[in-house]
């Protein structure tokens, strides 16, 4: 099958890194999403106490952000707000406050024709289009973000939606056919749209120096024994494309000196360094390397891996019973407090393009 490359908008960034001042051009993308087939996301189970047939319309509203071009924390706040609204069923009724309102939104007559209100993609569509016209939606609190929308009187109610939304919209990720978005080879390019997510706070380090050794590239500053495998950075973009907060404990060792682990012997050190990266939070969440956001980071990057490409953390996906069907990564044991990809026998670029994506 012939991969799809979306389309997507460049902005100009103006940045100040390490006391000197660059102008970038950037892409920014939601990988991983995909068009997820809602037969396919009800083989999943019940995720989060949703059943199949919850989870088949979670996947609608999923698709009509992916149609639409938007991130997954759109998709994330849309699922959570058909929580919220209806249980995720596609109800022909309201409730005693208005019993005019339909759908899985439970929207009124002003969103148009019944037959497109309990459609759930067209409705989600129709939710969607008037979330992305707030100021902020994507940084505001998601349950205000939703009130703002639905005009409901509590603009908590969808507070305790979330984290189940969260989950359901990660299970279904890892079923879409997602690959690796359209993604640049060239290494400055790269390190420059990193530059900018760190800058943006979405970007962090347990240890600064590895964020030094990203704004150096950004700005072609040749560091001997400091660089970073083109194939990494293009690993942490996708990241930084795919979640709203990402989080690295790992870079180049070998320009910190750092001897933590396999030492010499690791992919972090060896051949120069630069040829892992460890990521120990997504979201603000804690990765284990069998979390769900370590899982969906993983099924996203799986299909655009090279040969030679590995993945830690085996035993603990293993251990809660968690089972990736890998296309091209290779599993490896490695401590459950992080999650680790490594390129060290799989030099060049990724894969990238080998799947639709949106």
């Amino acid at each position: 099958m012939r991969a799809r490359n979306i389309g997507i908008a460049g902005a100009i960034i103006f940045g100040t890194l390490l006391g000197g001042s660059f102008m970038l051009n950037t892409a920014t993308a939601s990988c991983g999403g995909g068009t997820i087939n809602p037969t396919t996301a009800e083989q999943v189970g019940p995720v989060a106490g949703y059943d199949v047939t919850q989870l088949g319309i979670a996947a609608m509203i999923m698709n009509s952000a992916a149609k639409l071009g938007l991130p997954p924390r759109a998709a994330t706040i849309a699922v959570m707000t058909a929580m919220g609204e209806s249980s995720l069923r596609n109800l022909d009724h309201g409730d005693h406050v208005d019993n005019t309102t339909i759908g899985v939104f439970q929207q009124g007559e002003s969103y148009g024709p019944r037959a497109d209100r309990l459609n759930p993609e067209t409705a989600a569509t129709a939710f969607l289009t008037r979330l992305v016209q707030i100021r902020s939606w994507d940084t505001m609190d998601p349950s205000l973000a939703a009130h703002t929308v639905q005009i409901n009187q509590d603009p908590d109610h969808y507070t305790p939606y979330y984290s189940a939304a969260v989950e359901v919209v990660n299970a279904l990720t890892s079923t879409s056919s997602a690959g690796a978005c359209g993604i640049d080879g060239d290494a400055t390019t790269l390190a420059q749209e990193l530059a900018a997510a760190v800058e943006a706070g979405r970007l962090r380090a347990l240890e600064p120096r590895y964020l030094e050794q990203i704004t150096d590239i950004a700005v072609g500053r040749n560091v001997p024994g400091c660089g970073i495998e083109i194939g990494t950075l293009q690993v942490i973009v996708l990241a930084v494309r795919t979640f709203d907060a990402v989080g690295i404990s790992d870079l180049n060792r070998h320009c910190t000196g750092s001897l933590l682990g396999a030492g010499t012997n690791s992919s972090h050190w060896t051949k120069g360094g630069g040829h892992a990266v460890d990521f120990y939070s997504l979201d603000g969440h804690a990765l284990t390397g069998a979390d769900s956001y370590s899982v969906r980071l993983i099924s996203m990057l799986d299909p655009a891996m090279p040969a030679g490409a590995r993945v830690g953390q085996a035993q603990c996906r293993a251990a809660v019973g968690s089972t990736i069907a890998f296309r091209n990564l290779d599993e490896f044991d490695d401590s459950c407090n992080h999650l680790h990809v490594d390129l060290a026998n799989a030099p060049g670029s990724l894969l990238t393009g080998v799947a639709n994506v949106y």
